[in-house]
This record gives structure tokens, sequence and C-alpha cells, in this order.
């Protein structure tokens, strides 16, 4: 499969128009994993399942449902940006193993097993206690092996990431994260994950999001490619990638929905604060998706060869997508 000059972002929320469609596509993404669930239940991703498939007849000479890596590949001939589904949270599935299936055939390609908080998957990165991957979590692990959904755990806890990757057969996602030398926070993972990760086959996307990042909305394009460099010798150049979360069009009552959802009457700030509690200020070398370039020239920068570039910028997700997105070949 050709890689080269395939640019994929494997994370953004955006409330997506005709504009924001359009910005994508200008700026030479080829595929991006979109949010279409965090706290939604079935019945409600069906509604958002719907409102997607209205885009993609309205905005049909921009973006097209991408189900399998060569649809991203025929997104890129057309001058198209490929959308992959993805969930946040295993919400969507509620307690019903068989939803997993018919999720998959609705388009659905990726699917968090928990989303801060523990779910009746796994434990989420906020949780105090990790009890790791539940008995429903085991087999919709296992399902979601045989249809081809892919499992991500980049806002699970500790070891229900580390119980994920020893159980699934096949390797899975860290769609947006960074490591935890680079920045402590409840969200990055561990040099253990990291190896466990790197061990099994799987791939991390680095998130840009402010909260996850040294310093903050501060942190400088040097610092970011240095640490997808220092990553590189725990993982594999093959086994990482960008995952930026790029959220973009909201006004402050979505994410007050991203964090509390339905399950908190209280004020929830994330990784916020009282004090610090509306939008991140993103980096000024990736405010919009048009600056996604910038990151291909740090990484020139800092040393990376331009076929590791290549592969950072989507190569990596284009192959691992080829190989998850469906029954096992």
């Amino acid at each position: 499969m050709q890689v080269n000059n395939v640019i994929i972002d494997g994370l953004q929320y955006i409330n997506w128009d005709k504009k924001t469609f359009k910005k994508t596509r200008d700026s030479g993404i080829n595929a991006v994993h979109v949010t279409i669930a965090y706290w939604e239940n079935f019945s409600e991703v069906i509604d958002n399942i719907n409102q997607w498939n209205q885009h993609f007849r309205e905005f049909d000479d921009l973006i097209v449902h991408a189900l399998t890596a060569e649809d991203i590949l025929e997104a890129k001939r057309q001058n198209k940006v490929g959308i992959v589904f993805g969930f946040q949270n295993c919400s969507p599935i509620e307690d019903s193993i068989a939803n997993i299936e018919t999720l998959h055939k609705l388009g659905v390609r990726i699917m968090q097993l928990s989303y801060n908080n523990q779910s009746l998957l796994a434990t989420g990165c906020y949780e105090d206690k990790d009890s790791g991957i539940t008995r429903f979590g085991k087999q919709a692990i296992k399902e979601m092996n045989r249809v081809g959904m892919v499992i991500d755990m980049s806002h699970s806890a500790e070891q229900s990431t580390l119980e994920a990757i020893e159980l699934s057969e096949r390797p899975i996602a860290i769609t947006h994260a960074n490591p935890s030398f680079f920045h402590d926070a409840l969200r990055n993972k561990s040099d253990k994950v990291l190896r466990a990760l790197g061990d099994s086959g799987g791939i991390l996307g680095f998130s840009m999001y402010p909260f996850h990042l040294k310093n903050g909305s501060n942190c400088t394009l040097d610092e970011f490619c240095q640490m997808i460099a220092k990553t590189v010798d725990i993982l594999s150049i093959d086994q990482v990638a960008l995952g930026s979360d790029l959220c973009e069009n909201w006004d402050y009552s979505k994410l007050e929905w991203m964090r509390s959802g339905r399950w908190t009457f209280s004020a929830d700030y994330g990784e916020g604060s009282a004090k610090n509690k509306e939008w991140p200020k993103q980096p000024s070398w990736f405010k919009s998706a048009e600056d996604i370039f910038n990151v291909a020239d740090g990484l020139r920068k800092v040393g990376f060869k331009e076929v590791d570039v290549n592969k950072v910028m989507g190569g990596n997700w284009l192959k691992f997508f080829d190989c998850s997105f469906g029954p096992v070949r």
C-alpha cells in the first residue's frame, strides 16, 4: 500500500460545517478520525450518524465516509477528506454486545473502552481506583477484534490499558495522548504503557491539546517534536502518528457536555479548574487544521528523515487502519 504523503489526523472534535470541511480539505489533510459520541446512548448516536450521512450528501465535493484504508487513498485521489467514525466512550453499545457489530456495519471503526470515568468495560483515567477490564469488557474486546473495530485506550487508566493490550488479539491504539515523561497529566501514558503498546504492535497518536503538552499553550514546536523523537526510542518509528485532539468551533456548553455528560449535577472541570474552565488556547504552531504541516517542518528540524516524516504524518495510521478495519485477513 502506497503511504507516502498521506496526511491523517487521528482525532478531532469539531463542530463541522461547510467552512470547516473546506478548511480541512484545503489544509492537505486526507483523513480525520472524528468523534461522533462522548456520552450518547445507542439511539442518540444513531441520530449523530444520520446527521453525518446528511453531511456526506450535502458536502460530497469535500468529504467521504472512509470505511477502509483504501477509502482514504481514494479520498486523497478525489481531493476529499476521508471521515473515520469513532467513539470516545463505549456508551453507545449500552449493555448489548450485539451493538458492536451493528455499529461497525454503520461505519464505526474506533471505540474507546472508557472516557475518564468507570464504564461497563474499563476504568477511566480520572478514577481513584483502576479495577481493570471488566467481564463485559473482555467479551467486548473479543467482539471488536472479530468485526474489526479498533480498541482505543486514550482516556483509560493504566491497569485497564495494560490489560486491554494483553487481552486484545489485535494491536490497539491510543489515538490522542502524549507520554507522561513529557507532561505528567492524568491522560498521558507511562513508559510502561508505551513499552507494552510497542511490544504488541500498537500505535500512539500525539495530542496537541494544550492540557496534554509541556507548558500547555506555550509549548514550542521544537519541544513537541523532540518529545516525538524520544518516544520513537521507546516504541518505533512505525508506531507513532498524530492525533491532534483539535477542538474547534464550539462554545463552552459543549465543553461542559464533554466533561460532565449526564453523570453529575456538579461542575466538572476535567483537566482545567474553576479559574481555568474555558477551552484552552492552542499553541501558536497548531491553531487549526491548516497548521498541520508545521509539525512536518518541526520533525525535519529535529532530524527526522523524509521517509520517517511521512510515517508520522499519516503513513503509519494508514497501515494500521489497513490491518484493523475489518475481520482478520
